[in-house]
């Protein structure tokens, strides 16, 4: 019985015992992992207030940095506050200075018109005293002695006027025949009028006759500036869809057209658009005529000519001279002299080079005297042309004699080339040439800027620089231009002188 309590004793001690050793083992372990905890507890404690006093001193120094930058900031504008209110200071002493001023002026140019008016109260007594004192001494009223001095001015004027009549007279006398001649020749040429619309006068197609109203303009100011701006006649009137372009000058033609042309597509016509077209168009023109000098060049083979003379060839494009372009002529007249200067064993270069250029004075834009040919040969002379080729140019209307036989190749290439017949011709290059001279005695004037001869030499249209010439200067000047004209041409009817003073400003809004 013993054995069997013992065995069963034994097992349930053994149980017992062991749960006891888990049991204290246990307890061990949870002792260790509290332990654990508080250490981590600890160290996340102090880890935490470490992190605190971090962002709290990184809280600081940016307070500290801000504080700073407003500090500065404060200070920037305290400091443009204190210089704006020194430049407002100095404008209110600027202005208390020139108010003080001002009021000077102001008294003393009340001052001066007071003595001025007593001056002119003396002046006018003084006056009355002297017209009695003359009536009293000539025995005659200022109404008799006004009498008497305009009968003696019109006995003058009468006296003049006979004498200039007598003038006359004698003068027609003498030049009956001439001038009979002329009246013929004039009238049998107004039959070739298809000649001289082909030179002097041009038309422009419209899409509508509407257009006629915009290319006047309101109270003509768009037809006047196109005028103005380039030197031409523009004729509007019962024509359907068309308007007539009239001018000497056929360059000045063709820009006026150009630009008319352009302005009637883009649609948009008003002085500063015509302006603005007309000076596009002046320049395209410039490089038409300096390719077109290029181009006969190449086609003769002529090299070596300078820009001058190359600008003068091109202009010839544009001008016309006994119904031939001049261009034309003086290419056709190169290749006769050269086939001519290569029959004959003449040097062809020099006869080529001086029959091109025979014409070249009439592409030159120059104020001086003198016919083309001595025009030309100048030109020619200074571009360094050699002696013979200036020969040629120079004499190839008989001005100069004939040096080589080159000279005379030219001449008769020339002759060949125009000759046609035709009186017209030659009453027109008088008509062109009477136009220019009335441009170039224009010119002549100081203060004169730009010069237009219009309405076929019928009125002459001057624009003068307005800083030169006042309002006053420019009626002495419309005179004594109108003196000139009459003592140095002869011309029918009578020309009006129109003087154009004009100021511009100009300012941009940005």
């Amino acid at each position: 019985m013993l054995n069997i309590i013992f065995m069963i004793i034994l097992p349930l001690g053994g149980v017992i015992i062991g749960w006891l050793i888990r049991f204290l083992y246990a307890r061990n372990q949870l002792s260790s992992s509290e332990q654990k905890a508080l250490r981590l507890k600890e160290t996340a404690v102090t880890e935490a207030e470490n992190a605190k006093k971090e962002v709290l001193l990184g809280a600081q120094d940016k307070i500290l940095e801000e504080r700073r930058q407003f500090e500065r900031e404060i200070r920037e504008q305290r400091t443009d506050l204190q210089r704006y209110e020194k430049r407002v200071q100095q404008k209110e002493d600027n202005l208390d200075r020139k108010t003080s001023e001002l009021e000077k002026r102001q008294s003393n140019l009340n001052q001066r018109h007071d003595e001025m008016e007593n001056r002119a109260r003396k002046l006018e007594d003084e006056e009355l005293r002297w017209q009695a004192e003359l009536e009293r001494i000539s025995g005659l009223s200022a109404e008799e002695a006004k009498k008497i001095l305009m009968q003696s001015l019109e006995n003058e004027a009468k006296h003049d006027a006979q004498v200039l009549i007598n003038k006359i007279e004698q003068e027609a006398q003498v030049t009956a025949d001439k001038k009979a001649r002329d009246i013929l020749i004039t009238t049998i040429q107004r039959l070739a009028t298809e000649v001289s619309s082909e030179i002097t006068v041009t038309s422009v197609s419209l899409p509508n006759d509407e257009m006629k109203g915009r290319i006047i303009g309101r109270e003509g100011r768009n037809i006047r500036t196109l005028e103005t701006l380039t030197g031409v006649d523009i004729i509007i009137d019962d024509t359907p869809e068309a308007v007539v372009i009239s001018c000497f000058d056929p360059i000045r033609k063709t820009i006026a057209k150009t630009a008319l042309e352009r302005l009637i597509q883009d649609g948009r016509i008003h002085p500063a658009r015509i302006e603005e077209v007309v000076q596009k168009v002046a320049k395209e023109i410039s490089q038409i005529i300096y390719e077109e000098g290029e181009r006969v060049l190449f086609d003769l083979g002529i090299h070596d000519m300078r820009p001058e003379g190359i600008r003068a060839l091109g202009r010839l494009h544009f001008r016309t001279s006994y119904g031939q372009n001049v261009l034309s002529h003086s290419k056709e007249v190169a290749i006769l002299a050269g086939m001519i200067a290569s029959e004959v064993g003449a040097d062809v270069t020099i006869a080529k080079r001086g029959a091109l250029l025979h014409d070249i004075g009439k592409g030159l834009e120059t104020d001086g005297e003198g016919g083309h040919a001595e025009i030309g040969g100048d030109l020619a002379r200074r571009m360094g042309e050699e002696p013979r080729v200036v020969n040629a140019i120079a004499a190839h209307h008989d001005d100069e004699e004939i040096i080589s036989p080159e000279g005379v190749i030219v001449q008769l290439a020339d002759a060949i080339s125009a000759a046609r017949p035709g009186a017209r011709r030659e009453t027109l290059d008088n008509y062109i040439k009477r136009l220019e001279n009335l441009e170039k005695i224009a010119m002549s004037f100081d203060g004169v800027d730009k010069v237009f001869a219009i309405q076929a030499g019928r009125e002459l249209r001057i624009m003068v620089n307005h800083e030169r010439i006042n309002d006053n200067q420019s009626k002495q000047l419309a005179k004594d231009i109108a003196k000139n004209i009459e003592d140095q041409l002869k011309f029918p009817g009578r020309i009006r002188v129109t003087i154009i003073r004009e100021t511009r400003v100009v300012e941009y809004a940005r």
